[in-house]
């Protein structure tokens, strides 16, 4: 750590990190913060193998804290995308999700984005290495094709999203709320908020009520979660263990029930 400009900072190297791993990082840290709303850790510079960032002083969780989070986390995704699947503004290269290469698209329909780019090609590596049984690879793939035919899309436009957002990712700081590490592009705001929700995160409603005050979501939206948990639960599945394969497909069970009660 040193002291950069009165802004103490911290460098996060890798040495096996694919070619412009930190520059992808950089590149949707900065994206981020051009909306205006939710904090993430000032940049100081960024090279092959390593990003220099703002150090953040962690702090207590707190209802106001949360609230602010919900709020500031809406008008984020406010600030929209080009499309579906699309990069960053100004950036060129590639996507990440943790070390995981993720598709970058340009696409109107979210369901056909979604799951070829976000479900499937996890779904595959996670099928190979046998987090997934076949017959569990079925039904996710059942509920992909679903997703792809445009079952579940709506009129909500490409909100800008963090992509990568566990618990992990937000960082509680006297000031507020500050996130990290984003697999930020464009996508759907709803797929955020059921990261959140699968893998917990301090006074989830009361960030849950900051988001609603702001920008209402459509009815039904805690019956979309399992939906919109696809996407994390397959990138798990392809190298966390067994047990997210088994989630997986439990989800798409539960997005195969969602579609049978949609059309009854």
């Amino acid at each position: 750590m040193r002291e950069t400009e009165a802004v103490q900072t911290i460098v996060k190297r890798r040495a096996d990190a694919p070619e412009e791993f930190f520059a992808a990082e950089a590149a949707g840290l900065d994206w981020l913060a051009a909306a205006g709303a939710i904090r993430v850790p000032r940049l100081t510079a960024v090279g092959p193998g390593w990003i220099e960032l703002e150090r953040i002083d962690e702090a207590r969780p707190d209802r106001d804290a949360a609230a602010a989070f919900g709020r500031e986390l809406a008008r984020t995704h406010a600030a929209g995308a080009a499309a579906f699947g699309a990069r960053p503004d100004g950036w060129h290269g590639p996507l990440f999700i943790g070390r995981r290469p993720m598709a970058a698209a340009s696409e109107a329909s979210w369901g056909a984005f979604y799951a070829r780019d976000r479900v499937l090609p996890f779904l595959e590596i996670a099928e190979e290495i046998g987090d997934v049984t076949a017959a569990e690879a079925t039904a996710v793939r059942r509920a992909c094709e679903l997703i792809a035919d445009g079952e579940f899309d709506d009129d909500d436009p490409p909100a800008r999203i963090h992509g990568d957002l566990w618990n992990g990712n937000v960082l509680w700081s006297a000031s507020g709320v500050v996130l990290i590490d984003p697999a930020a592009h464009g996508g759907h705001r709803e797929t955020d908020l059921a990261m959140l929700a699968l893998f917990g995160c301090p006074f989830l409603d009361v960030v849950l009520e900051g988001y609603q005050h702001e920008a209402p979501l459509r009815d039904g939206w805690r019956d979309r979660v399992p939906l919109h948990q696809l996407h994390p639960l397959a990138v798990h599945a392809a190298g966390h263990g067994r047990s997210y394969g088994v989630a997986l497909a439990e989800a798409a069970e539960a997005v195969l029930d969602l579609a049978g009660s949609d059309r009854e």
